[in-house]
Parts: structure tokens; C-alpha cells; sequence
């Protein structure tokens, strides 16, 4: 397996960065340029952007926010957010972008991610699914969380990696933002689904759980934004603790 990968997660609406709980209830963060500043000093692997609103206003992503961030960002760096095109695709990649984050747009037409893997390649094309557990089964959700699909977690896993996708990010909606620890159900499952890389997100409370994560369900990269901005650990303590614990994580 590739070294596990550290990945802050950034969370943008009208004018800053934004955290909530299970997609909800919003509080400021702070300035996303201040953010990666700091995130470039505190050596993290990848970031991953969200312009949470644009799908649910119906917009297209911030082409010259996203080319501000990238001029300021020293490591990968993904988008997600209003794309619902390939021409979007390539807008958001030629604004500075590695790499792209689709969610419901996989979903309301997924034609778009075979298509943008066949252009761009896979490694370019993250399918991110969002997912709540409902009656014991994790059911995926789109429009940041607020519409149910017909979608199991499995089903969604499998049509991402055969349309294409080069890796998933999967939350739980049900956990994020509350540091009361990860899904650890939802990551296993989700790594049984595919051959793909998977990314979990959703809850992540301390560098343990971090850990415990890794070792119990197979994920390759662990999201996470409340442990980074409501406590005083760090993306760089992360992979200090990890790698003392056996952890293949980057240097």
C-alpha cells in the first residue's frame, strides 16, 4: 500500500471558511488564504476545498478563488463544488487545481466522470460520497447532505470506480464536525467495495483515532477539518503520532 496520507479538509461559504456539524449549523473559521498558509508550514500532504454552496445555488465554482488558493498552496490540491461539466472540469484544473472532487453531479450524471477520466485521467477524478445511516444501511446523499438518492454506499462505490474514479472520499454525515470519532463501519465497508483508493471522513477526534482508523479499516488518507480548527492538534503531530505507532505516512 502507498504511504497513508494527512488531509485538512477546507469548507468555503460567502466570503470564508466555514465548519459545522453533520453538514449544519455553520460557524466561522477563518480567511482560506491564512489557512493554507498555515497548512503549507504544518506539512501536510494534500488539501481538499469545498465551495459548499455552489451546487445548492445552482453556480459555477469560483474560478479566481480557486486560482488565489492555488497560487498560495504548496502541496496537492483538490476542488469540489458546483462542477457539473467537463469544460468545468477544465476550468478548475487550469485555475491551479490537481486534482477535482465530484459528488452530485456523479449521481445526477455520471456520464461526467467517465468522460473526465478518459480527458484528464483517473488520478484527476475524486468521487466524494456523503452518507447517512438510516435503518442499518448507509444511504448516500447529495446537494451537501440535504437530498437522499436511491444509492446505498456500496452501489455508489461501485458505479464511482467503474465510471472511472481514481479515489472516494466518503463521510459520514451523521458524525461530521462532532469529534466524537470516526466511522469505523462505513470506512471498512466502503475499502471492501472498491479497488480504489479510499479516503474517510467524518468525526475525526484525536491522532488515536487517526490511528485506529488505519490499522482497522484499510482506508489510504484520513479527512478531517474540527480536530484541526476547535483543538490545538495539528496535521503534523498527526504523522509524528502515526509513524511512532508503525503508521506508513509521508515524511
Amino acid at each position: 500500500m502507498l504511504k497513508r496520507r494527512v488531509i485538512p479538509t477546507m469548507l468555503y461559504a460567502d466570503f470564508g471558511l466555514v465548519k459545522g456539524e453533520g453538514f449544519n449549523s455553520w460557524r466561522r473559521t477563518g480567511s482560506v488564504i491564512q489557512a493554507v498558509k498555515i497548512y503549507n508550514m504544518r506539512n501536510v500532504d494534500e488539501l481538499v476545498f469545498f465551495d459548499i454552496n455552489a451546487t445548492k445555488e445552482n453556480r459555477e465554482p469560483d474560478y479566481q478563488l480557486i486560482h488565489d488558493v492555488a497560487d498560495e498552496c504548496f502541496m496537492p490540491f483538490a476542488v469540489g463544488g458546483g462542477i457539473k461539466t467537463v469544460e468545468q472540469i477544465r476550468k478548475v484544473l487550469r485555475a491551479g487545481a490537481d486534482k477535482v472532487v465530484l459528488n452530485t453531479a456523479v449521481i445526477e450524471a455520471p456520464s461526467i466522470v467517465r468522460e473526465a477520466a478518459e480527458v484528464f485521467g483517473n488520478q484527476c477524478i475524486v468521487v466524494s460520497l456523503d452518507v447517512k445511516l438510516i435503518d442499518g444501511e448507509y444511504r448516500v446523499f447529495t446537494h451537501s447532505g440535504t437530498t437522499e438518492t436511491q444509492l446505498t454506499l456500496v452501489e455508489a462505490a461501485k458505479l464511482a470506480e467503474s465510471l472511472g474514479a481514481g479515489e472516494l472520499l466518503v463521510t459520514s454525515i451523521d458524525l461530521d464536525g462532532t469529534l466524537k470519532g470516526c466511522d469505523l463501519e462505513l470506512f471498512r465497508l466502503a475499502v471492501e467495495s472498491v479497488d480504489i483508493p479510499v479516503i474517510g471522513g467524518g468525526g475525526v477526534k484525536d491522532y488515536q483515532d487517526m490511528c485506529e482508523a488505519f490499522e482497522s479499516t484499510g482506508i489510504d488518507a484520513i479527512a478531517s477539518a474540527a480536530m484541526y480548527h476547535f483543538t490545538e492538534q495539528t496535521p503534523n503531530e498527526a504523522k509524528v503520532y502515526l509513524k511512532s505507532q508503525g503508521i506508513n505516512v509521508r515524511s
